[in-house]
């Protein structure tokens, strides 16, 4: 783990001390965890069009928080739902002369079905008693509103102590995360000048406990496509065909299971190419993280972890590549019997990517690998359902080392260097559209049910988020630009 930077900060003697910020923060905790539950109401769920006018009314209510702090604000058009942006040239004679700060996040949610797994409804948040404390229990609590919230609120006690953030700050808030992000790209194209920063800052990633903060360094780039395998030109009634046509249902399920071999390890050709080793360094201090494995498999019923040969369970999330199967379908599903050889057989195959794999490249070999598998009278269609490289952040940034100082300050430890299995589409963009790197510093937990029922936030955590983006903000500040 790096425990400083290369780059330390320049005396900055007109930014206020970090003390009174994070004062001020503690001060106004509970109105925030009030505007939260007013950010948390709204039932912007991008992806359902019955809620396109809640989606919108969501991205106006944080256009109106962010212009109360003194920021340029608007709900961009775009081709799908609003960006929200917004920009403040900070305070001060010399903050044009310090870093420019671009804070991404996304306000849109995933669908809360099933709705009567909630033990509260998803739309009408509840703060209650967990083991840890409070927590706020909604849909988006910690995907992502809570996290941006976290940013929002920091910027509030910069403008309540000082009257406005202490350098240039651009916020970019898309509503089309959790529904593929069509419009973002093509938004960065269009508004680059508009989004020109040093860094960007990304909350959307966890903790390693609700005591230490950490900085993601290694993100899984992901590549989702979609097969149908196409046989006969209907379905055939299987006394009559079977066993003298191909079943596509036969044939996709023996292609996809080509896929892994006995030690577990994707046989597509080339999949590996690139694929180094984790460096000895970096797999000592994972291995000394005292990650629980029966713990993090215990909770969801399981007792020993299943994946790659030779690699440990947080190896095989973090820094190895992936192929799963996530949806299969074909023939009849209803209740009963029809016997049936259907016409066709799809299947949703998704593959988390690792640096240096290019995401074009396994696209191409995995449709290849089961063109390669059809037998005579059977054709392979593909969808794509996106893809992005993985990420990571060099630990000799200078400005991770000022993210570093920043949650030291809060946390009184330093934060772990970790990586996570998930991917986040956005990053990739903005490095390669914007030219910046992005600093991953999220506050959610593992057991937070993202994406689940009861959703939650632990409020300690939302309280140290805005306290260490108040924090962090201070040290970016201070860096020579």
């Amino acid at each position: 783990m790096s425990t400083s930077s290369p780059s330390q900060p320049h005396a900055a003697s007109s930014l206020p001390p970090v003390a009174s910020l994070l004062a001020e923060v503690d001060r106004g905790f509970g109105r925030s965890v009030e505007r939260l539950a007013d950010f948390l109401r709204i039932p912007s769920v991008s992806t359902d069009p019955a809620y396109d006018a809640e989606t919108r009314r969501c991205a106006e209510w944080l256009v109106a928080e962010l212009r109360g702090l003194g920021f340029t604000a608007e709900a961009a058009k775009t081709i799908g739902h609003p960006m929200v942006v917004a920009h403040h040239p900070g305070v001060g004679p010399d903050a044009a002369k310090r870093p420019r700060i671009l804070y991404y996040g996304h306000y849109d949610v995933q669908p809360a079905d099933p709705v009567e797994l909630w033990t509260s409804p998803p739309f009408e948040p509840a703060v209650v008693d967990g083991p840890r404390g409070k927590r706020i229990v909604a849909r988006g609590a910690v995907d992502d509103k809570g996290q941006v919230m976290g940013i929002v609120e920091a910027l509030r006690a910069w403008h309540a102590v000082a009257g406005g953030p202490p350098c240039p700050v651009t916020l970019m808030i898309e509503g089309e995360e959790e529904s593929g992000s069509k419009s973002l790209e093509p938004f960065m194209h269009e508004a680059k000048s508009r989004l020109a920063a040093d860094v960007c800052v990304v909350s959307d990633t966890g903790m390693w406990d609700v005591t230490t903060p950490a900085i993601t360094t290694r993100l899984r780039g992901l590549v989702y496509m979609e097969v149908t395998v196409h046989g006969p030109t209907r379905d055939l009634h299987s006394g009559m065909y079977g066993g003298a046509v191909p079943n596509p249902i036969n044939v996709l399920a023996k292609i996809l299971a080509e896929l892994h071999d006995a030690e577990r390890r994707v046989t597509i050709p080339g999949f590996y190419d690139g694929v180094g080793e984790l460096p000895a360094a970096t797999k000592s201090q994972w291995d000394s993280l005292g990650f629980d494995e029966g713990e993090f498999l215990g909770d969801i019923g399981l007792k020993s972890g299943f994946g790659e040969r030779g690699h440990s369970t947080l190896e095989r999330t973090w820094s190895r590549p992936t192929c799963d199967v996530n949806g299969i379908f074909g023939g009849y599903t209803g209740k009963g019997a029809k016997t049936v050889i259907a016409a066709h057989a799809t299947a949703k195959v998704s593959f988390r990517l690792v640096s240096r794999q290019d995401p074009a490249r396994i696209a191409a070999a995995f449709e290849a690998f089961v063109r390669a598998r059809l037998p005579e009278g059977c054709r392979a269609e593909f969808e794509s359902h996106g893809g992005n490289p993985a990420i990571e952040v060099s630990e000799n940034s200078r400005y991770l080392g000022a993210a570093e100082r920043g949650l030291r300050t809060v946390f009184g430890k330093a934060p772990l260097l970790i990586g996570t299995g998930g991917s986040i589409p956005a990053v990739g963009s903005i490095g390669r559209i914007l030219g910046m790197d992005s600093l991953l510093v999220g506050f959610g937990l593992d057991d937070d049910c993202v994406h689940s029922p009861n959703e939650k936030f632990e409020l300690a955590c939302y309280q140290n988020a805005i306290r260490s983006h108040a924090a962090m903000l201070a040290e970016f500040a201070g860096l020579p630009r």
